[in-house]
């Protein structure tokens, strides 16, 4: 015999039945980067390095002197200045611009405080050459802080260029367009300030989204991202590299950088 259960009873099943399959319906049809894909603004130098490239043990000591420093963004927002000098640290590098869309909120404390320290100080952009040209984000760079000064203690802007963090690792460009886009930047760049700018990548990526391409090395510094215990084989037609961003777990601050050279290298990479 059929149970025949009061409506009082019956209608706050079916509601919360209703409440599960909007839920179920919902969940399924969200965009798929609605989960785990960053907010655009948020990428830093080497976000993709331990992703892509992983890490390949503890970095050793070189028989070439070298000098540390660091690189640091908006997420890390105030940055112990004081303490990084006292642990030896005397050149950094601050996140400026991304695209067009985004300039670092912590841009002045994490730029001037290396500086009022006494460190020698440069400011880097993050690009992503699937939302403008190379020649509109330079000038975006340029205007937001990543200029450069004759003052002995300001380093040439540098463009990051590495994984898409929200898409397509080459940003949906074919090796011979990404090419074409980080010459604009560089050029427009070299423009705006008269010095050619640091290009910061890995290996691995230049390869893959420019075929290895070896034109730039007779004018940009090459920043190298590997954290290993050496730098590695080296993007087509840079015989060394001017920096190494060795770790991303160093102390005060992760991103640690070593620069191929003593003090007055940095000094005269400043000074141009």
């Amino acid at each position: 015999m059929p149970v025949h259960r009061p409506e009082s009873v019956r209608r706050p099943r079916l509601f919360a039945a209703g409440i599960l399959l909007v839920a179920f319906s919902l969940l399924f049809t969200l965009p798929a980067r609605a989960v785990g894909t960053p907010v655009r603004g948020t990428a830093y130098m080497g976000m993709g390095v331990l992703a892509h490239d992983g890490r390949h043990g503890t970095p050793a000591g070189t028989l070439a002197t070298q000098t540390e420093g660091v690189d640091v963004a908006g997420y890390q927002g105030n940055v112990a200045w004081s303490t990084l000098w006292g642990s030896g640290v005397r050149w950094a590098y601050t996140k400026a611009t991304e695209g067009t869309y985004y300039t670092n909120p912590y841009f002045a404390q994490q730029y001037n405080g290396p500086y009022n320290v006494g460190m020698i100080r440069g400011a880097y952009h993050f690009a992503t050459p699937d939302t403008t040209s190379g020649a509109t984000q330079a000038n975006y760079f340029v205007d937001h802080g990543g200029g450069w000064s004759r003052d002995g203690r300001t380093l040439p802007g540098a463009l990051d260029i590495e994984w898409n963090p929200y898409g397509a690792a080459c940003y949906g460009r074919s090796r011979s367009a990404m090419v074409g886009w980080i010459t604009d930047f560089l050029n427009t760049y070299r423009a705006r300030t008269g010095r050619d700018a640091v290009i910061y990548t890995a290996s691995s990526w230049w390869t893959q989204c420019t075929g290895n391409y070896g034109g730039f090395a007779s004018a940009s510094p090459l920043w190298i991202a590997r954290y290993a215990a050496d730098p590695g084989t080296l993007p087509a037609g840079w015989g060394y590299y001017t920096m190494w961003q060795y770790t991303s777990s160093g102390p005060t601050v992760g991103d640690h950088d070593k620069f191929n050279g003593a003090l007055d290298r940095v000094q005269a990479l400043a000074n141009g």
